[in-house]
């Protein structure tokens, strides 16, 4: 049995997020038969590669109720990540430097996030007495997008990213499934237009048509989920990406009102900016393990790490010391990660004959 909720309390949503530190906050309903729709068709044109968890769960992931019974509402937070004095156009354009996805460069968010979503229980708890609830940050058969986008905080991206009007999409999102009966919102209506620069902007080709991203082909997946192989076909166009991919949205004209990170724990660690591929690619397992300590881009693993840095530096500035500094690396990984250092090689012989 669900409980009832005062309006007027509900309206005391906005200003209790506000001062946790998330940038919206929105209420949705438990429907989501359109999204379960979509999933179903995503996942029937193998569009979710080797990520079994997609589909293992059932309808879970789209019916809230099944996954426990007592949902009513859900409440759909968002925190912005983006670091101030930061050039990712700069920092791609340089072959000799260290890309990561933006998300990844400070504290694990996961941790920050669901933290901060129990203090908002905590909040709700102290004003409306106590009521169920559940939090989850990306770790769970749980669809925060969709969710997201039925609370009223933003419209899913012809990438697929969540779209806040003021916010832009460097936001990371949270949920907390709850026993209240609350009033959801009006769904917000996509504001993408004509626009299609995020499908064009992709190194791989990996957003196939609007609103549909085939991870088979995306940097993030092959860069941070996938533990084999990097298929030849992509690796170049990985570029200096070592961790994960932001291209759609540094050229989404709606991340020009992206909001700078207020949360100290998403401060960037270790350089990671702008840090050099000689530098990341010589650290032994150890250094891995101390320099990610706390940090999402430790969901790689290190095989993974080494792998994705042997790729770039094929494609960095030709260089007999880069073909050095590869050559010195092998054997000491993996057959797999020598199989990229190879290809990196071979790369780097090409680009210097080329020259001359």
């Amino acid at each position: 049995m669900s409980k009832k909720v005062d309006p007027i309390v509900i309206s005391d949503l906005e200003k209790w997020g506000e001062e946790l530190g998330f940038a919206y906050i929105g209420i949705a309903d438990c429907d989501l038969h359109e999204t379960e729709l979509r999933l179903n068709e995503w996942l029937g044109k193998g569009y979710n590669a080797d990520l079994e968890y997609m589909s293992k769960h059932g309808t879970k992931r789209t019916r809230p109720e099944e996954l426990e019974p007592w949902t009513r509402s859900v409440i759909v937070v968002g925190m912005n990540y983006l670091p101030g004095d930061d050039n990712m156009p700069a920092v791609l354009a340089d072959s000799d430097k260290a890309y990561l996805s933006r998300y990844c460069l400070g504290r694990d968010y996961h941790k920050v996030l669901k933290k901060r979503l129990g203090r908002l229980a905590q909040v709700m708890t102290d004003h409306l007495g106590e009521f169920s609830y559940r939090a989850f940050v990306d770790s769970a058969p749980v669809m925060e997008r969709a969710l997201a986008r039925k609370a009223g905080v933003g419209w899913t991206g012809k990438n697929a990213m969540l779209i806040n009007k003021k916010n832009g999409s460097f936001s990371f999102l949270g949920v907390l499934y709850t026993d209240l009966d609350l009033a959801p919102a009006k769904l917000s209506a996509s504001l993408c237009g004509t626009c299609t620069k995020c499908l064009s902007s992709c190194p791989t080709g990996a957003i196939v048509a609007p609103y549909e991203v085939d991870a088979r082909r995306c940097i993030s997946y092959l860069t941070i989920e996938n533990k084999g192989e990097i298929p030849l076909e992509f690796r170049s166009a990985i570029g200096n990406r070592i961790y994960g991919c932001d291209d759609c949205q540094i050229c989404c004209p709606w991340n020009r009102f992206a909001q700078l990170t207020e949360e100290d724990d998403f401060n960037p660690r270790n350089d990671f900016k702008s840090i050099s591929l000689a530098e990341v690619f010589m650290w032994s397992a150890e250094d891995f393990d101390q320099n990610t300590l706390g940090m999402a881009v430790r969901r790689a693993g290190y095989q993974g790490w080494v792998r994705n840095i042997a790729v770039a530096l094929g494609n960095s500035t030709p260089d007999p010391k880069t073909i050095d500094l590869l050559k010195s690396r092998r054997n000491s990984v993996s057959e797999l990660v020598d199989q990229h250092i190879d290809w990196a090689i071979s790369q780097q012989l090409s680009g210097i004959n080329d020259e001359h």
